[in-house]
């Protein structure tokens, strides 16, 4: 694993990717505002144990920061969702490369030649933007 890799977030399952949105549409959370939140949303209801472990879990990972206010559990999201979607982006294209090479990158360039030149352009500028 190369130095860089190491800061990548990793990839979310099913339903930490639906608790990450919630947390990250509403801030800081306790587990109960996320199930009530995530349970609303939902004809699958989920128990207040499963989501726990999940948020202890994404905390673990280091998606989430957990403090403590008296015996609740607060958490609140590492990154923004922008951060999390820029590192997952550049590791997924990064390991297409490395494991497919030039196939992987004519692959983007045709997909490159079928977009339209107005969001080509938009492109290119998001590409030359400082990370």
């Amino acid at each position: 694993m190369s130095p860089a890799s190491s800061n990548v977030p990793p990839a979310l399952h099913e339903l930490e990717s639906e608790l990450m949105e919630l947390i990250w549409e509403h801030g800081e959370c306790n587990v109960r505002s996320v199930l009530e939140a995530l349970n609303k949303r939902s004809d699958k209801q989920r128990k207040y144990t499963t989501v726990m472990t999940t948020m202890a879990r994404l905390d673990r990972k280091g998606l989430l920061i957990r403090r403590r206010d008296g015996r609740t559990d607060i958490y609140k999201p590492a990154m923004t969702r922008d951060e999390y979607l820029e590192a997952r982006a550049a590791a997924e294209v990064g390991a297409l490369v490395d494991n497919y090479g030039d196939a992987a990158l004519v692959h983007f360039t045709r997909q490159m030649d079928q977009l339209d030149p107005e969001r080509r352009e938009q492109l290119r500028r998001l590409a030359h933007r400082d990370y």
